[in-house]
């Protein structure tokens, strides 16, 4: 079936059937330099970025009428219809300030619900755009990285194991190149693909010389020309199903939502009962009175439901996601930070993530001896010939520029010289190092160009070696197998040994010292390759593959220092400190790798490693065991990273686990929190994992996991913060209703006088809620985050303590309003003198005060709040701007008739504050018994000075 390209594009038959000729001419790419940039630029202009059709995203106005869509509006809003009819029945003279105000408020909060919403949104937005997928291609001749989205038909689309194919492409080269399609087609086992055409239409299965959008290359390298991009892809497809994408829901704010919805009946209850009582004890003259008391219920129920809370803890994780991201560490979904703040375990590689991945040859060893390479040179231990002979051999030819320029041979890596004159590797940082020290060897002829690679037998992670077969084109087009790996691995395929120029057999004695010199290159925390090779016969097949590497002759092993970052030493005390386990899980000698273990705190001295080889004689009970006081492992394959973690996960701990190849994928998905490495990780893992390293650090890990554990506090401060103020609006009302007589709020008639009009409820919502609580979702991270054991992922985030402590902050927080009241009316325990207007106000003063300064309580549940008190600016500028809106009412007369309040006095305004204070010197009090009563769980808080 023919397709054809979308939006222009030339019509050409299925790819597979066509030849690369072809296909070239009829897209107008030259195979040799690729697209040039102003064609590729037309092209996108023309089809558009290469993306599949997603759910359209929603304008600006969709979140600002979602702001209105809540039951509890609609009951004021059908309030306000009501008054505003009754107004205009009765004789519409005065302005109909209640229903203006309400108005008002819903409308104001509605656009505090639409900036939160908004900036969560553009905040993910931001973060999506850091895990893009990227994909290197051929234009103008050069190869360069660049955005998936961005590549256009026609392009040269440049393959290598781990990369995510970024679009449908016909192979042009394919070596050894293996593709994992179950994402097409269900298919578990990877796909051989080569360049050949294909005569007949066959499934997609069976294209062999096709490379398809989200697919993931497992091995080899490949070439390949781009037929169709976005929804022209095999992918595009079946794209409808990924139409509707649904809002991912943390589990954090499942619960959120559930307690949502619990507050919501409990208040609704309370507020039917207080709207009950009401309209029987009191004398109700006509229809403005029912509906001022129907329209308290209402205003009670949307300011005591926490309706906001979902909006203010997308926003917090949101900015906590974008905070992480500045620090180089790319959090890929919501839900993994609520993960890290559990994370027990951290299982780590140990090239480039705790070490700097600084890779130098420092030591040789042959079977002459030891050789150490300097920074000027070469300085052997013993004679070193120079003579310009064939690689495989020689009269006097020395082992050790053998060893060293067959493991530059032996690998992918290139030296390229910048315009300033300096040398930089390009590839990866091992094999650089056999380049640098080649280099670094004074011979008259060092150079590399007289070699001609003509086949390539790829590393993996399971063969833990790579082999190339070179031509010398200066000694007779000899051809020779070069192969390097590790040194445990590459023996077994040598029969043979270099002694100075001769090629001896390799005897016990001899494999025996082999063996010696790698062991004591590995206790010297050196990481250890040896490379290996053989002449080919004449009639040898050069694509015969894993079977040319046999009876090779062993040259030697080269010592190569990567040192520890010196960040990561204080980091991996300060993850022990915090209860955090840590696991070094890497491909080196099993003496490097706890070498390097010991120095960097990991394990005490002796404590050893585990090998895979020791891993594979385990059953799953045996693991089980070994996983509990094993920290080390060396020597293993993907396939073990996955059994330990899943060993570590059946008992109980929360896995972070890193990786950077194709074969870490399983791994990275299994674990609760992979962690793929953003410089040298390959795409697949990229995909794969959680998190992304954009430093490839493991400090950045434990600083993530402390970023997750802050943010997880502040979540809990916040909810604290809100739910005990809103439960003091709701108390207040609630027990004025019950205790009328007693406070003296009765009018002559005997009917009870509420002590709170819905207008200033609503208004207490408005200045309270949204500012102070999206601070303390910024606040400073507690020092004591990380001295703490990490939270079990079945922790609830408002435990019963914490609903203890917001039952009892909201019944001081009411009783200081009430008993300010009673203060001010003639009629109660406390006799006063003041008018039911004024005594209104300062009992709604109050409460507004209150909650400010239970804003600063809040943000510990046991530590002072002296103690870092001026540290979160951003909450001092919430309080003080509530604090301004507050005098306004109380002061400004239109602000005086619209919430029917009056002015206080300096000496009132005294009063006030020393009585909603008393909320602050309750939550001191209780938080001094709780250290008291458990000084072990009682961490000191020193929180910074300023804000991050």
């Amino acid at each position: 079936m023919s397709r054809t390209v979308e939006s222009g594009s030339p019509r050409i038959a299925p790819p597979y059937l066509e030849d690369v000729e072809t296909i070239a001419r009829e897209l107008d790419t030259d195979i040799g330099v690729g697209l040039s940039s102003a064609q590729a630029q037309a092209r996108l202009n023309r089809d558009g970025p290469n993306e599949l059709r997603t759910q359209p995203v929603k304008p600006a106005w969709h979140y600002l009428l979602a702001q209105f869509r809540d039951p509890l509006v609609y009951l004021l809003f059908a309030a306000v219809a009501i008054t505003l009819a009754t107004w205009f029945l009765m004789d519409g003279r005065d302005w109909p300030v209640d229903a203006l105000v309400i108005v008002l408020i819903v409308l104001v909060n509605a656009f505090l619900g639409f900036f939160q919403e908004t900036r969560s949104q553009r905040a993910v937005a931001a973060l999506a755009k850091l895990t893009q997928t990227s994909s290197s291609i051929i234009r103008d001749g050069t190869v360069a990285r660049i955005p998936s989205h961005h590549l256009v038909i026609g392009d040269l689309l440049v393959l290598s194991e781990g990369d995510s194919v970024g679009a449908d492409a016909r192979l042009i080269q394919a070596n050894a190149l293996q593709v994992m399609e179950a994402s097409l087609t269900g298919e578990s086992e990877s796909v051989c693909k080569n360049t050949l055409r294909l005569d007949s239409e066959v499934p997609l299965p069976e294209r062999a010389n096709m490379v398809f959008k989200g697919t993931a290359i497992v091995q080899g390298s490949g070439l390949g020309i781009v037929t169709a991009v976005g929804m022209a892809t095999e992918v595009g497809a079946i794209a409808h199903l990924m139409d509707v994408t649904p809002e991912e829901v943390t589990p954090l704010q499942k619960e959120v939502r559930e307690i949502g919805k619990m507050i919501g009946l409990a208040v609704l209850v309370i507020a039917s009962v207080v709207v009950a009582t009401v309209l029987m004890l009191t004398d109700i003259q006509g229809v403005d009175d029912v509906l001022r008391v129907l329209l308290l219920g209402v205003s009670l129920a949307v300011a005591a439901v926490p309706e906001g809370l979902p909006a203010v803890l997308s926003l917090v994780l949101a900015f906590g996601m974008l905070r992480m991201a500045r620090n180089k560490a790319i959090i890929k979904r919501l839900s993994s930070v609520e993960t890290l703040g559990s994370a027990s375990v951290i299982c780590t590689d140990k090239t480039g993530t705790l070490t700097r991945s600084e890779m130098t040859i420092q030591q040789t060893m042959t079977a002459s001896g030891k050789g150490v390479v300097s920074g000027v040179g070469y300085a052997p231990q013993g004679q070193i010939h120079h003579q310009d002979v064939p690689l495989s051999g020689g009269p006097v030819y020395s082992e050790n520029v053998l060893l060293l320029r067959g493991g530059s041979l032996a690998g992918n890596a290139t030296l390229a010289q910048q315009e300033d004159g300096t040398w930089v590797i390009q590839g990866d940082p091992t094999e650089g190092a056999f380049l640098v020290a080649e280099r670094k060897l004074d011979a008259p002829a060092r150079s590399l160009e007289r070699f001609e690679r003509v086949a390539e037998i790829p590393f993996t992670s399971a063969r833990k070696m790579m082999s190339a077969v070179v031509i010398d084109h200066e000694h007779n087009d000899e051809r020779l197998l070069i192969s390097k790996g590790a040194p445990d691995v590459l023996l077994q395929h040598c029969t043979h040994i270099q002694v100075g120029m001769d090629v001896v057999p390799l005897t016990d004695d001899l494999r025996a010292k082999a063996v010696a010199d790698v062991n004591e290159l590995s206790g010297e925390a050196l990481r250890t390759l040896s490379v290996a090779y053989r002449s080919l016969a004449p009639g040898e097949d050069v694509t015969a593959g894993e079977a040319l590497e046999a009876a090779l002759v062993f040259i030697g092993t080269v010592g190569i220092s990567d040192p520890p970052r010196e960040e990561v030493a204080p980091a991996i005390a300060q993850a022990h400190r915090a209860g955090i386990r840590i696991i070094m899980i890497t491909g080196d000698h099993p003496r490097t790798a706890a070498r390097i273990a010991e120095d960097l705190g990991i394990i005490q001295a002796g404590a050893g490693a585990l090998t895979g080889a020791d891993l594979d004689k385990l059953d799953d009970a045996a693991l089980a065991e070994a996983v509990k006081s094993t920290s080390v492992y060396a020597r293993v394959a993907p396939s073990h990273k996955l059994r330990i973690v899943d060993a570590l996960q059946a008992q109980g701990h929360v896995v972070a686990m890193t990786g950077d190849g194709v074969n870490d994928a399983p791994a990275l998905k299994s674990a609760d929190i992979g962690i793929a490495m953003g410089i040298t990780g390959t795409e697949v893992s990229k995909q794969a994992g959680k998190m992304i390293l954009a430093d490839d650090n493991f400090a950045t890990i434990v600083s993530a996991v402390r970023e997750g554990r802050g943010i997880l506090d502040n979540i809990r401060k916040f909810l604290r913060y809100l739910l005990s103020s809103n439960m003091g609006e709701v108390l207040t009302v609630f027990f004025a209703v019950i205790g009328a007589g007693v406070i003296g709020l009765v009018d002559e008639r005997g009917g009870i006088v509420l002590p709170l009009l819905a207008t200033q409820i609503l208004w207490i919502n408005l200045i309270t809620d949204a500012a102070p609580a999206i601070a303390m979702g910024l606040d400073p991270h507690d020092e004591g985050v990380m001295r703490r054991s990490p939270r079990k992922p079945t922790d609830r985030i408002i435990d019963a303590n914490m609903w203890r402590g917001v039952l009892q902050v909201g019944l001081v927080m009411a009783l200081a309003s009430l008993l300010t009241v009673d203060w001010m009316l003639p009629d109660g325990l406390i006799p006063g003198h003041e008018s039911l207007v004024q005594a209104r106000t300062a009992g709604f003063t109050v409460l507004v005060l209150a909650q400010l300064f239970n804003a600063l309580s809040a943000r510990s549940e046991s530590a002072s709040a002296f103690i870092g008190l001026f540290s979160n600016r951003w909450l001092w500028a919430a309080i003080a701007l509530a604090l301004t809106l507050q005098v306004a009412v109380v002061h400004w007369s239109p602000l005086n008739k619209a919430f029917s309040t009056s002015a206080l006095t300096l000496s009132q305004w005294g009063g006030c504050f020393a009585m909603a204070s008393a909320v602050f010197w309750f939550s001191e009090l209780r938080k001094l018994v709780m250290r008291s009563r458990n000084p072990e769980h009682h961490v000191a808080v020193q929180r910074p000075a300023v804000h991050p």
